[in-house]
């Protein structure tokens, strides 16, 4: 996580809901990036074989008459592992979201999952920008200045992200004095919090429950 990328894939999801036990994806997006450029497109409807909640069409603007034609899952997540190939995969909050309905769904239809190495934009601003008031992806392309326009859907977040995992380069590059005092997991590369359990002070990781690591204070 804190070696700045030039060569991966960036991806996002839409989907019916928060849930990876009732809901279902209805877009996928992704851009090949190579030396920092972005080198290919990938994006799609995905018929979710269920009826697409008001909610959900109300910040994404997908709608059941846009996805009755498109590829379902099954079909759509085949060409999408065949796009992102080995490479490693970029996104915002993908640990906790976009990666649960990827993973589900390859093991529902493959019987297996992916195995590419990723890198998550929201831990890597939790990290390197502790003060920011909020580590949404909104949020950090305002602090940013980068275009929020088109967003909520798949391709545009990817275009989004992109411009912001660039300005988050430059974090890594130059971490702050505070960020050079702060404690990383070693396993998932979160900072970690100190915390009060039952037998005194102890450092936690921030990714918890994901991540369960804890060291002695």
């Amino acid at each position: 996580m804190d070696s700045p990328l030039t060569d991966y894939v960036l991806f996002d999801l839409e989907t019916t809901g928060l849930s990876t036990e009732t809901d279902q994806v209805v877009e996928i997006s992704a851009l090949k990036v190579s030396g920092g450029e972005v080198e290919e497109e990938f994006s799609t409807l995905v018929n979710p074989g269920m009826h697409i909640p008001y909610q959900a069409s109300s910040i994404n603007g997908i709608t059941d008459d846009m996805v009755k034609d498109a590829p379902d899952m099954e079909h759509a997540l085949k060409d999408f592992i065949s796009f992102i190939g080995s490479s490693v995969l970029v996104g915002h909050n993908i640990r906790r979201f976009d990666l649960g309905f990827i993973q589900r769904d390859a093991v529902r239809y493959y019987g297996k999952q992916i195995t590419n190495d990723y890198v998550d934009t929201l831990a890597l601003s939790r990290k390197y920008l502790p003060d920011l008031y909020s580590h949404a992806l909104g949020s950090l392309a305002d602090h940013y200045g980068v275009s929020y326009e088109g967003a909520h859907r798949a391709l545009a977040d990817c275009h989004i992200n992109k411009q912001v995992y660039d300005c988050l380069k430059h974090e890594i590059e130059n971490p702050c004095d505070a960020v050079k005092q702060m404690r990383t997991c070693p396993l998932c590369g979160n900072i970690m919090k100190k915390r009060n359990g039952k037998f005194g002070e102890f450092w936690g990781c921030a990714g918890f429950p994901d991540c369960r690591f804890t060291q002695d204070c």
